[in-house]
């Protein structure tokens, strides 16, 4: 069992012509995409010439791909090694964009790889270090569109009507919220030449987002996978149609790519997610849409206020000062409206009460379960003695 990087390096020699794009090379591409290519590769709108692996190596600014301390050491051994693969390492590189709106409360960003076949793979990149990224994912939870979800499909448009051949779209985390909602959106043409679109432990949407979008018509071509204990990728995803992969983490850490567990050319592949995650998923699902629009507002808003209060802009700087951070949050705590105040206390207080009444829904399942092995073990044996 290995990593996307021992992936790699063990089936690295086979061109995408000799073994097509699977799900393990979806997540690749999904975590090369967190890299910083701003000074590298060319914007969408360029119509600039797209840049190889070994150009990216050879530039001035190499060294400003592994702007996320997070993943510094890991995202240099995955670019090394899909450099000196036949499979990745004649990859192409075009039309990036990376916005952070501190207004808008947005952090969007996308690339475009040309594949060593020939086909075209469009990712977008999941949450990155930034607080602002962070609000952005909690604001997912309304009806209304993020600005992120418009730029998606404004940028799928916009790249894939330069693609003639069928192509695939992706993204983890976040950037597979906004990989299923540019597909759901995009104009009809482009919609058909979607050949596949990858989910890689990405949050959902609202019933009436689906229903408006018209989720049903792109249904077909999406492939969801998320880790044993998944949180994000279950978050307003109540279907089943998901397959699950072993992470040598635990806990919310499985969320890291680089923890799927890979076995040969593979995922290595798990039969469910973990009871108690489920339970807490479905609770955390039936709080979400429990609220209102106007309380997710203050909800979100209240805890974006509180952690800005720290002065930290990004995770990194965060946890790195997390006494000045925590002390910045308590001070701010104090000063938070009276009314919104009460919110969240309503909020949260409504939150344990869907725990309580699943706790005690889950005591009654287990018990009957018993009861049900018990009555057949009875079974059995009555059998026995008849015989």
């Amino acid at each position: 069992m290995g990593t996307i990087i021992d992936y790699i390096k063990e089936y690295g020699d086979y061109t995408f012509m000799e073994k097509p794009l699977s799900e393990v090379d979806s997540l690749v591409l999904c975590q090369f995409s967190y890299l910083k290519f701003d000074a590298l590769s060319p914007k969408i709108g360029d119509h600039a010439e797209a840049v190889s692996m070994q150009q990216l190596m050879q530039h001035a600014e190499y060294d400003s791909l592994y702007g996320d301390e997070r993943y510094r050491e890991k995202n240099t051994r995955l670019f090394l090694a899909m450099e000196k693969s036949r499979r990745f390492g004649t990859l192409r590189i075009n039309n990036y964009v990376n916005q952070i709106e501190l207004e808008k409360e947005t952090q969007f960003s996308a690339v475009t790889f040309r594949l060593e076949d020939g086909t075209f793979y469009v990712a977008y990149r999941g949450t990155d270090e930034t607080i602002v990224g962070w609000k952005e994912d909690l604001n997912l939870a309304f009806s209304e569109p993020v600005p992120g979800q418009l730029m998606s499909v404004e940028y799928l448009n916009e790249t894939a009507g330069q693609i003639k051949e069928p192509f695939f779209v992706g993204g983890h985390s976040k950037g597979g919220n906004f990989a299923v909602y540019a597909a759901m959106n995009c104009e009809e043409g482009i919609q058909d030449r979607i050949a596949a679109v990858f989910n890689h432990d990405g949050p959902g949407f609202r019933p009436e987002v689906k229903e408006k979008c018209g989720y049903d018509r792109i249904e077909g071509k999406v492939r969801r996978t998320i880790p044993h204990s998944s949180l994000v990728g279950m978050l307003l995803n109540p279907e089943r149609n998901y397959r699950v992969v072993e992470s040598k983490n635990i806990g919310l850490a499985q969320h890291d790519p680089y923890s799927w567990l890979i076995e040969k050319d593979d995922f290595q592949w798990a039969k469910q997610v973990y009871s108690r995650t489920m339970f807490m998923d479905t609770t955390l699902n039936d709080w979400i849409l429990s609220l209102n629009q106007e309380e997710m507002h203050i909800f979100v808003d209240t805890l974006y206020d509180v952690m800005k209060a720290s002065e930290a802009d990004n995770l990194i700087d965060f946890t790195a000062n997390w006494k000045r951070s925590i002390q910045g949050i308590m001070a701010a705590v104090k000063n938070v409206d009276a009314d919104a105040l009460k919110v969240m206390n309503d909020i949260m207080k409504a939150l344990f009460e869907i725990l309580s009444q699943h706790a005690k829904e889950e005591r009654l399942n287990r018990k009957e379960n018993r009861r049900m092995k018990l009555d057949e073990g009875l079974g059995h044996l009555e059998q026995l003695f008849k015989k």
